[in-house]
């Protein structure tokens, strides 16, 4: 007999493209709920990969495992060809509440991730200041949290989460807190930052028209306990205006297909 007969299955190889590699990631919390049940997925280098499905369909403990938040029941998870084991300094996270240290000013908060590394003060607040300006705030470098809009603490999250520099964005529904206006110019300026930092973003919405708008490939995930449904490259042009993306006919019809690929799991 030969060695591969009783092997047993082989595990997908990852895609040498990939900078994350998520391979039979199995999820149950305790009291037996499982969330993820056999989820393989590689998502690509310097590429926005939105994670869309029902409510409650693990979407969030996805994004946990590959933050090295949350251990998986089974399975693994690289990043750049290393499993990951808990939080690492190639990824940032950009949560949904904001997670600010609400006695902290802008500055501090935006610095906090380098100051953890020993980063010296002088330096880690030239580079927190330029991210600041980066992301519209700056003149409220001094201001606390309670003293700044929903839209403007997020922006400050995002601020943080790229002064570390990290090659890997994990961002956990980043603007379901702000009105639609607000919303729309995140959008657009997450996708200025993305194409001009070639970050890799995985992106976590409820939102199909923000998923189709923002995304070169979106993974639609089945009702509890999830498993990759689909991946959907929506083939939008990305050089036309926000508006004439969002009327264009491939725009339209991509978030016509979703629907009724989602729909399904409503019934």
């Amino acid at each position: 007999m030969s060695p591969d007969a009783t092997a047993g299955p082989r595990r997908p190889e990852a895609d040498a493209g990939a900078m994350v590699s998520v391979r039979a990631v199995s999820k149950v919390y305790p009291g037996g709920v499982e969330a993820l049940s056999d989820i393989t997925l590689d998502f690509p280098k310097g590429k926005l990969t939105t994670i869309l499905g029902p409510s409650g369909c693990g979407k969030t403990t996805l994004l946990k495992i590959v933050a090295g938040l949350l251990p998986p029941t089974a399975g693994e998870v690289t990043v750049a060809g290393r499993r990951v084991a808990g939080p690492g300094p190639e990824r940032a996270f950009v949560f949904q509440d904001f997670a600010l240290m609400p006695w902290a000013t802008v500055l501090r908060n935006v610095a906090f991730g380098i100051e953890l590394r020993g980063v010296p003060r002088a330096e880690r607040e030239a580079v927190a200041m330029r991210h600041i300006a980066e992301v519209g705030l700056q003149g409220f470098e001094r201001h606390y949290p309670h003293e700044l809009s929903g839209g403007m603490r997020q922006r400050v999250g995002l601020a943080r989460a790229l002064a570390v520099d990290a090659e890997v964005l994990l961002m956990d529904e980043p603007f379901s807190a702000v009105d639609e206006q607000t919303r729309r110019k995140f959008q657009e300026d997450l996708l200025a930052l993305a194409a001009g930092k070639g970050k890799t973003l995985l992106f976590v919405t409820h939102s199909i028209e923000e998923a189709v708008y923002l995304s070169d490939r979106i993974v639609l995930l089945s009702r509890r306990p999830s498993r990759v449904s689909s991946i959907v490259e929506p083939a939008i042009p990305r050089d036309a205006p926000p508006e004439a993306i969002r009327r264009h006919p491939a725009y339209l019809d991509t978030v016509e297909a979703i629907w009724r690929g989602l729909k399904q799991y409503l019934d």
